[in-house]
């Protein structure tokens, strides 16, 4: 790494810090959760917006990985959704052993106004964008999401 790019990456560093910590402290998910009126915790709704973003039923361990956690922490939960009416399972049609977690059409509603909730702010954040800067944020980010996830991966598997 050059100078001119540490010195881009340190200047940056304070941002990126920030921004996690306004995606944590400031209680984002528990607002939006509140504006819909949804009682859940931070599992139980990763678990419903995961199945959510994917719009198809999912085992377990798929859950598990896209939440990064083990498959009994997710077993936990889905225990209480399933209770709650939020999710069901179904048998695997490619596996009979299986089993597959879907949404009810109330998980869904939740997940559904999460994360319109959250759109919607995000959108009033960026209105004084323009398009074209809206478009090269979302390029980046997800490009920089996606380069940083696929290097901490290389990283653990080195370690």
């Amino acid at each position: 790494m050059g100078d001119t790019e540490g010195g881009d990456l340190r200047s940056v560093l304070p941002r990126i810090m920030q921004l996690g910590n306004l995606m944590n402290r400031s209680g984002l998910g528990e607002r939006a959760m509140k504006r819909i009126g949804a009682d859940l915790d931070r599992p139980g709704l990763s678990i419903l917006l995961s199945l959510h973003m994917t719009g198809k039923a999912l085992r377990v361990g798929e859950i598990a990985d896209r939440m990064q956690v083990a498959g009994p922490h997710v077993t936990r939960h889905l225990h209480v959704l399933e209770r709650r009416r939020l999710v069901r399972g179904l048998p695997d049609p490619d596996d009979g052993r299986a089993r597959l977690v879907e949404l009810t059409p109330e998980g869904a509603e939740i997940a559904d106004g999460y994360v319109t909730t959250l759109l919607g702010w995000f959108g009033e954040a960026l209105a004084g964008w323009s398009p074209q800067d809206r478009r090269t944020f979302y390029d980046l980010l997800l490009r920089f999401t996606d380069d940083f996830a696929a290097f901490l991966s290389a990283s653990t598997d080195e370690d």
